[in-house]
């Protein structure tokens, strides 16, 4: 078959390929021809810009997820369908010979291309070389002669002179520059956790298209673009036929064939901004196995399409619009009883996340017994994928190649009954709801491409031709007996929970915000205090004279500028950043009351005190919370970025963990106060990662003088930052809210003298850290890397009161968002009574392992450095 084609291929990734395909899409479709878009590997982000750059279809070719011989038939269907095309547009995947590990460039481009026999045009970033492209260039050229680069377009140019001299440099080696864009060009799509933002959820995508599409057709060649695709020899095979796949594949009889007539069973299939990803394929075999595929928008759709049959949710982003999901309660409802009825429904990544009980700290459908939330490290593989039991894809034992990309994790990864084995481990769920004997519910995050499966497709298929044959399992009314008036608008099901209420609570564990580690000695004052993070049992003698020396002065009410003075000098900010406050318990008061936000955010675990202010104010906070297993550490990506209050500890209170400034620099954006708190920074030497400066607008730092000096019953802390925002806290507070001492402690404290004091406390506190941590480990215990004055462990439930009996009381974890009783924080103290303490800690333990306490179980043996997760109920991220 004569097709035109032209793979767009580059060095590397981030060099501009996607930019440049989807440009000649866009700019030769403008000019009246026909092009059938397609890419080359998995990624599913940019066939949605293929799709509106050409009104096609966008496809991939993937050798891997469908077979090598498999490459061609569907590029000649998509050339094909839905009408003939005038020229194909395959762009490519990373680096030109970037293909599986391990594999000499399997499912790469080049691989494609050479399938293919297409010619490549090459995208060069050259924004940092000039004459070093021509030899990148000649490399990628001469590497494989069974690749056939054909013309070169440079990208991120950043002047004419530097763009004369890589041109004239590149078509020194033979090959024609055809066409340049500038580094301004400003025709670029933003990107996020997992790549660029897909195109149907970007209002603005079509005018960047337009733009783009101008910019492709001023500065590119397309006419000899189009030449060079002409060039491509013709192509041998047929196309790939949905119908063919399936009945030429031995599907079960029950399967209609394509010319029977008689109504479709409707396979309601999730669309719309958070579910932007399938493989066209799907669809077209679905309609080809007598189905009919009806899309619904699971963020906005009061219910699903009617006579709903089945259910298909591929890919997205729930993750990104999780509150809107969350708040659509009567579909979620919907969903769930149809498929707790038997709804034969199949989800892939994005899908299980939405059905599984929250997202984020935020209830989903529920019919996963999971909780899914945000993690720090990508997966990103092929893998080959077995069926464990016969099941709604097909019987046990059927082997598929698949793909796993995403940026989530639930807990627990699979149920009883996996979805899928991948190297000999569970992974996903399948699931009988309605106890039918076989599962009706295969749920997991691995990508399946059904034209290299069409058995899949096909059993599926059955499944829902079954459950339209008994209207009882799981299918939703007909528009005839759809609800209406008040009955349509109700949750279908009453455990279905508002978003509020789970954030407070109603869904997942409930904590005890209010309870402070002194607690822990209340009813027994005689125990060795390890729970309280207070450095020293009472001031220095100097530091107490000076509170002394103030009795003589308190018939008149306080005056506090002197300290206001002092606390900004210590900082080197102006007067009017600072404000001086009853402690840090008042400063959160304030800033609950006086700081707007309409999305307020708190990173647990951390102080709980942030929060259960804000939650007496009436507001009712979004909760971040880190995961153990990364170290609690935190990446900005992870923050809503609705968020327009986010709360963060640094060093937090109870992980120890310091986080970069780098990180809370990123946190810093228009139309957002970040508030950190800072109460334990004076323990790090030199304050590092602090963001104390006088340049902080938009944040809020909150520091307290009880943890270095002692002085936890007088209360005194500041809050340093943007003086408008300051100025409003300030304005909630009653008259005379610090007292004369406790301003008499902030001005001694900031002077030379006593910070050289609290450094060299720091410099000590660190020594004392590293002892405990030491004797903790060779304990053959794992605390959580961290730097400030306390320790956090996982020991096991049941673990914190068997060390009050041997005299120490710990801070309890379970009050932390994120931490259950299996948690303990420890305040650092001096060697002897660290060593007493582990002494005491591994009788426990030795205790526990001997089986003598049934009721406490220690986590599992991790790897160094890394800590137990959360409890299973608690969602992360």
């Amino acid at each position: 078959m004569r097709v035109p084609r032209l793979v767009v291929a580059a060095p590397a990734s981030g060099q501009g390929k996607t930019t440049v395909a989807v440009g000649i899409m866009a700019a030769l479709t403008r000019q009246g021809y026909a092009v059938a878009p397609a890419k080359a590997g998995p990624d599913y982000i940019d066939p949605g810009y293929h799709a509106l750059a050409t009104g096609r279809p966008g496809r991939n070719l993937d050798p891997w997820l469908t077979s090598p011989e498999l490459v061609v038939p569907l590029l000649l269907h998509g050339f094909q369908s839905p009408a003939p095309a005038d020229i194909a547009v395959v762009e490519g995947v990373m680096g030109l010979f970037d293909g599986q590990l391990g594999r000499a460039g399997f499912a790469s481009t080049a691989h494609v291309a050479t399938l293919t026999s297409s010619p490549v045009l090459l995208v060069v970033d050259i924004s940092s070389a000039s004459r070093t492209v021509a030899a990148t260039v000649h490399g990628l050229r001469t590497f494989d002669p069974g690749v056939d680069v054909v013309g070169v377009v440079l990208n991120k140019a950043g002047s004419p002179r530097h763009a004369v001299e890589v041109r004239q440099a590149v078509e020194a080696t033979g090959l024609p520059v055809l066409g340049v864009l500038p580094r301004d060009a400003g025709v670029t799509a933003p990107s996020r956790h997992l790549g660029l933002v897909p195109a149907a959820e970007r209002q603005e995508a079509a005018a960047g298209l337009e733009r783009l599409a101008e910019q492709t057709a001023a500065r590119l060649d397309l006419d000899a673009i189009l030449e060079l695709a002409r060039r491509a020899p013709d192509l041998p095979g047929v196309a790939w036929s949905p119908a063919a796949a399936l009945h030429g594949a031995g599907e079960p009889s029950r399967l209609p064939q394509p010319s029977q007539a008689g109504p479709r069973p409707v396979v309601a299939v999730a669309g719309g901004r958070a579910f932007t990803f399938r493989y066209a394929e799907t669809d077209e075999l679905l309609r080809a196995a007598g189905c009919e595929p009806v899309v619904f928008d699971p963020a906005t759709d009061a219910s699903l399409p009617p006579g709903t049959s089945g259910l298909y949710l591929g890919g997205g982003f729930p993750e990104v619009h999780a509150a809107a999901l969350c708040a659509n309660t009567r579909l979620l409802g919907e969903v769930r009883d149809a498929i707790a009825a038997g709804l034969p429904t199949v989800a892939e990544c994005a899908g299980l996340l939405y059905l599984s009980q929250a997202l984020d700290d935020r209830p989903m459908v529920g019919a996963v017994p999971a909780t899914a939330a945000m993690h720090p490290r990508l997966t990103l593989r092929y893998t080959v994928a077995r069926l464990p039991v016969d099941g709604l894809l097909g019987p046990s034992g059927t082997e598929v190649n698949a793909h796993e990309f995403h940026h989530t994790a639930t807990s627990p990864h699979a149920g009883p009954v996996a979805a899928w084995t991948v190297d000999g481990t569970a992974q996903g769920f399948a699931l009988d709801p309605a106890r039918t004997g076989q599962p009706t519910l295969h749920a997991s995050y691995l990508h399946v491409h059904w034209a290299g499966n069409p058995a899949l497709a096909g059993s599926f298929a059955e499944a829902v031709h079954t459950c339209a044959a008994t209207p009882s399992a799981g299918t939703a009314p007909s528009a005839a007996t759809a609800p209406t008036g008040a009955a349509a608008g109700a949750t279908p099901s009453a455990h279905v929970e508002s978003c509020d209420e789970a954030r407070a609570g109603a869904a997942h564990p409930t904590y005890d915000l209010d309870h402070h580690g002194d607690a822990e000695l209340r009813d027994a004052p005689e125990l060795v205090d390890l729970a309280v993070n207070v450095r020293v049992s009472s001031p220095p003698t100097w530091l107490s004279d000076t509170i002394r020396g103030t009795t003589s002065r308190l018939a008149a009410y306080p005056d506090v500028a002197a300290a206001r003075a002092a606390v900004a000098r210590r900082h080197g900010v102006p007067e009017e950043m600072v404000l001086l406050t009853n402690g840090g318990a008042e400063a959160f008061t304030l800033l609950a009351r006086a700081v707007e936000g309409r999305h307020p955010l708190v990173v647990h675990p951390q102080f709980t005190e942030p929060e259960a202010a804000l939650r007496r104010a009436g507001r009712e906070p979004d909760r971040l919370v880190l995961r153990a297993e990364s170290g609690f550490s935190l990446d900005p990506a992870l923050v809503d970025p609705r968020a327009d209050l986010v709360l963060v500890g640094n060093p937090t209170n109870p992980t120890g963990v310091v986080h970069p400034r780098a990180t809370l620099e990123a946190l810093r954006t228009s139309g957002r106060v970040l508030v950190v708190d800072e109460a334990f920074a004076d323990a790090i030497p030199g304050e590092r990662e602090s963001l104390m400066g006088p340049d902080l607008h938009g944040v809020l730092l909150l520091r307290s003088l009880t943890k270095t000096w002692g002085v936890a019953g007088l209360r005194a802390g500041y809050v340093v930052g943007d003086p408008d925002l300051v100025a409003s806290m300030r304005d909630q507070q009653p008259a005379w809210p610090v007292s004369t001492p406790a301003a008499a402690v902030m001005t001694a404290t900031s002077t030379p003298r006593a910070l050289a004091e609290a450094a060299r406390a720091a410099e000590e506190a660190g020594r004392h850290r590293t002892h405990l941590v030491r004797a903790l480990e060779a304990a053959g215990l794992r605390p959580v890397p961290g730097e400030a004055p306390f320790v956090l462990l996982p020991v096991g439930p049941g673990v914190r009161e068997a060390l009050r009996a041997k005299g120490f009381a710990v801070r309890r974890g379970d009050t932390f968002p994120g931490l259950d009783a299996g948690w303990i924080r420890i305040a650092v103290r001096d060697p002897a009574t660290s060593d007493a303490f582990v002494e005491a800690l591994t009788h426990v333990v030795g205790r526990i392992g001997r089986g003598t306490s049934a009721a406490v179980r220690l986590p599992s043996p991790l790897p160094s450095g890394v800590v137990s997760s959360p409890a299973p109920s608690e969602v992360t991220a």
